[in-house]
C-alpha cells in the first residue's frame, strides 16, 4: 500500500515530468535494455513509479516477450494509477505464467477489477488467488488473508451499492477543487480550511515541485471567496504542511509538516501553534511521545471522551498492527500528552488506517481503511467509542464510500455538513483520469449523528442474493452411481470431499499422452477447474447455509429455489434421476447442517418464527455440447474440465417473504 501522502497526491504528474520524461522517452531510444532496465529498477527502488512505468514500457516496446519485464511493468504501472495499462499486462503475464512464478497477478487483477467496481470478477481473482497452491508459503500470508476478506467485501459492495444510504453528494466546484490533489476540508464558522497540491516552488531553475499547503476560503454573503493560502508562521516554505486541526476552544493549532523520504512516501511530524491575541504564533514541533523519531505521524485530530481532550492521529510507530494506525493520546491539563494508545484491532488492521475524525457529540471515530470490508480502495468506517474501546467498525455505505479512495470524512461544528475527499469519477484532473482527490460534501440534518446503515435484515438477504446462482460440481455418476434412484443418503458435503480425493486422477488422466507443454497446461486446466469452479461453490454454499442460519433467526422466511441439469446428448430417464439425486444430495446438505438444525425450519407451519421452503424446477438441458460422452473415452468424457463443468445443478434463486 502506497504511503500515506500519496493518498493526498495522488500520482499527480505535474508538466515539468511530462515534459521530462519525454525527453527520457527520447533519449532511452538510444539506450540497451540492460540500461534501461537497471534504470527501471532503480526508479521502482525510490518508489518513483512513473519514471519506472515509462521506462518498463519503453522495454515491453521493444520485446514484449520477457514474462519478467511484462510483469515489472504491470507492477509500476499499476502503483503508478494506469490500472488499465496494468490489468492488460497482468493479464499477459498470466497468459504465460498462470500464477507459478507470479501468483501475485492474481491479487492485483482482483484488486484492480475491485477498484473499478467490477465485484463479481473481482470476486473470482481473489478466490483463485487463494485456493492457488503457489501461495501456502509464508511470504504471501498477509495477500493470503486479505483476499479472503476482500472477496467478502466484493458481495458487500453489491448490496451497499443497491442499498444506498439517503445523501446527496455534492462536488465543490473550481472555487475550491482544481486539477491537482485537495483533501483534509474542516470547516470552522463559515470559512472552510483545506490542504491542497496547488502550489509550486523552484528547487533549481526549471524544476517545478508541488508542495501542499494548507488554505481557507471564507464564505461571505453566501458567496464562497477566493482561496488564500494561510501565512509562512503555519506553511512553511520548503516543507508540505497539511491537515489542519484546531481546540475546541480555537485557541491551538496543530499541523502535520511533511519531508520526502522517496519519490511517493514522506516522513511527517506535527507541530503546533497558539493564538496570542489575533494572531499564531510560529509552529513548534511537538515533542515525544505524540513525534517518534524515524517514523511519521501525521493528520492529527482532538478530540473529547468523557470530558477529557484526546489528540486522535495516524503513525507507523511501533507498537500497531501493520502500516499507518490510529493513535490516541490523552492531553494532560498542563499541556503535555500522555503516552499514545493504539486503537485497537477492531479498528486497526495490517494495511493503513487513516485520516481519524472524532465527533464528541456522537463519540465516534470516522476513518479510513483499505482492509476492513468496503467497496474498493479506502472506504470510510464509523467506530463507536464505549467504555471498553472503540467497537467493530461500520461502512459508511453508498454513495459515501465508492470503489475509488474516500478519506478524511469530517463533520462541521454545528453538524449540517459531512465533507471527504475522493478521486472517484468525476473529480477534477490535469492529466490522468482519476488521479487526484477532490472535496465532496453533503447535507446532514441538525444535529443528526450519521446516515443510517443499511438495516441487518437487508444485509443479511443482500449477500444470499449476492451468491446466487450458487454453481455445486459433481463427479461422473456421482452420487449413488449406475442407479435410478432419485434420491441419495449422500449430502453435498461428501460428495465434494469425494470429488476433491479424485483430483490426482484428472491430473493424470487429462495429460496423459502428452508431453511438456502440453501436459503442464492440461494440468492447470484442471488445477483451475478445482480451484474455480469446484471450491468456490462449496465456499459459497458454506456461506449460504451461515447467511441462512442468520436470517431463520430473526423468523425470515426463505424461499431456496434448485435446478439440475442433464446433458442433450443423453437425456435419457437415467440422467434426469441422476440429476434429481444430486438436488436431494444438496436437500441433505441443510437438513443435515449442524446436526439438524435447520430442520425445525423446513416448511414450518408456525407463523411466528423462520421458514424454509425447498422448490425444483424441472430439470434443465445443457447447451448442445461437443464433449465427447463415450465413456471409452473416458480423458475427454470424464476427466476433461469441459466434461466436469456440465455435471452441475445449482441454487438459482432465493427469495424472502411469504
Amino acid at each position: 500500500m502506497p504511503g500515506i501522502y500519496v493518498i493526498m497526491r495522488i500520482h499527480f504528474l505535474s508538466k515539468y515530468y511530462l515534459l521530462f520524461f519525454c525527453y527520457i522517452s527520447i533519449a532511452a531510444f538510444s539506450q540497451s535494455n540492460k540500461t534501461l532496465k537497471i534504470q527501471a529498477e532503480a526508479a521502482m527502488n525510490n518508489k518513483d513509479w512513473y519514471s519506472a512505468a515509462v521506462l518498463y514500457g519503453k522495454l515491453v516496446a521493444r520485446d514484449s516477450s520477457n514474462v519478467t519485464v511484462n510483469y515489472s511493468y504491470a507492477e509500476a504501472s499499476r502503483l503508478n494509477f494506469d490500472i488499465d495499462v496494468a490489468n492488460h499486462w497482468y493479464g499477459k503475464v498470466i497468459a504465460v505464467d498462470n500464477g507459478k512464478k507470479y501468483p501475485l497477478c492474481f491479487f492485483y487483477r482482483a484488486q484492480i477489477l475491485q477498484y473499478k467496481g467490477q465485484y463479481k470478477e473481482a470476486k473470482k481473482w481473489y478466490v483463485k488467488f487463494s485456493k492457488s497452491s503457489k501461495v501456502k508459503n509464508a511470504k504471501y500470508k498477509y495477500f493470503v488473508a486479505k483476499s479472503l476478506v476482500q472477496a467478502d467485501a466484493c458481495d458487500l459492495a453489491q448490496i451497499l451499492k443497491s442499498n444506498p444510504v439517503n445523501v446527496n453528494i455534492t462536488h465543490l466546484d473550481t472555487s475550491v477543487n482544481s486539477k491537482v490533489s485537495e483533501y483534509a476540508a474542516f470547516e470552522k464558522d463559515s470559512t472552510l480550511y483545506f490542504s491542497s497540491l496547488r502550489t509550486k516552488i523552484k528547487r533549481q531553475e526549471d524544476e517545478p515541485e508541488s508542495r501542499n499547503k494548507i488554505y481557507s476560503s471564507e464564505i461571505v454573503n453566501g458567496i464562497r471567496q477566493k482561496v488564500k493560502a494561510l501565512d509562512t508562521n503555519i506553511n512553511a516554505t520548503y516543507l508540505h504542511n497539511a491537515n489542519i486541526c484546531f481546540s475546541d476552544d480555537y485557541t491551538q493549532m496543530i499541523i502535520s509538516r511533511c519531508n520526502n523520504k522517496n519519490a511517493t512516501e514522506y516522513v511527517c511530524e506535527l507541530y503546533e501553534s497558539k493564538l496570542v491575541g489575533n494572531k499564531w504564533k510560529p509552529m513548534e514541533k511537538m515533542t515525544e511521545p505524540i513525534n517518534v523519531k524515524g517514523f511519521s505521524t501525521s493528520q492529527p485530530c482532538y478530540g473529547k471522551i468523557n470530558d477529557s481532550t484526546f489528540l486522535f492521529f495516524a503513525s507507523n510507530r511501533p507498537g500497531g498492527q501493520g502500516n499507518y494506525d490510529i493513535w490516541y493520546a490523552y492531553k494532560k491539563s498542563d499541556g503535555t500528552y500522555d503516552k499514545p494508545i493504539n486503537s485497537g484491532t477492531l479498528v486497526n488492521t495490517p494495511d493503513d488506517d487513516i485520516t481519524p475524525w472524532f465527533n464528541n457529540d456522537q463519540k465516534t471515530l470516522y476513518f479510513s481503511s483499505t482492509y476492513h470490508k468496503g467497496m474498493g480502495g479506502f472506504d470510510i468506517f464509523r467506530s463507536t467509542f464505549n467504555n471498553t474501546g472503540f467497537s467493530a467498525p461500520i461502512n459508511m455505505g453508498y454513495p459515501i464510500n465508492s470503489s475509488y479512495n474516500d478519506i478524511y470524512h469530517s463533520i462541521n461544528k454545528d453538524g449540517s455538513f459531512a465533507y471527504l475527499s475522493s478521486n472517484r469519477i468525476g473529480s477534477y484532473f490535469e492529466h490522468k483520469l482519476n488521479c487526484c482527490n477532490d472535496i465532496y460534501r453533503y447535507e446532514l440534518e441538525p444535529r443528526q449523528k450519521q446516515p443510517e446503515p443499511v438495516d441487518t435484515m437487508k444485509m443479511l438477504t443482500g449477500q444470499m442474493k449476492v451468491l446466487v446462482p450458487l454453481t455445486l460440481y459433481f463427479h461422473n455418476d456421482e452420487p449413488d452411481p449406475k442407479t435410478k434412484a432419485i434420491s441419495t443418503k449422500k449430502n453435498y458435503q461428501k460428495t465434494y470431499d469425494d470429488y476433491k480425493v479424485l483430483k490426482p486422477d484428472y491430473l493424470r488422466e487429462y495429460s496423459s499422452g502428452l508431453e511438456k507443454d502440453d501436459k503442464e497446461r492440461a494440468q492447470e486446466k484442471i488445477e483451475d477447474f478445482f480451484a474455480d469452479s469446484v471450491d468456490v461453490g462449496m465456499n459459497e454454499l458454506t456461506k449460504f447455509a451461515s447467511l441462512l442460519e442468520q436470517v431463520l433467526a430473526k423468523n425470515e422466511k426463505v424461499t431456496i429455489t434448485m435446478k439440475g441439469y442433464c446433458s442433450p446428448l443423453a437425456s435419457t430417464d437415467y440422467n434426469v434421476n441422476l440429476a434429481k439425486r444430486r438436488i436431494s444430495s444438496l436437500r441433505n446438505y441443510f437438513t443435515e447442517y449442524k446436526s439438524g438444525m435447520f430442520l425445525k425450519y423446513i416448511d414450518n407451519p408456525n407463523s411466528a418464527e423462520g421458514k424454509i421452503t425447498f422448490e425444483d424446477v424441472e430439470i434443465g438441458e445443457l447447451p448442445m455440447s461437443k464433449v465427447s460422452d463415450d465413456l471409452k473415452d473416458k480423458k475427454n468424457s470424464v476427466y476433461s474440465p469441459f466434461a466436469a463443468r456440465e455435471r452441475k445443478i445449482q441454487i438459482i434463486a432465493v427469495s424472502f417473504g411469504e
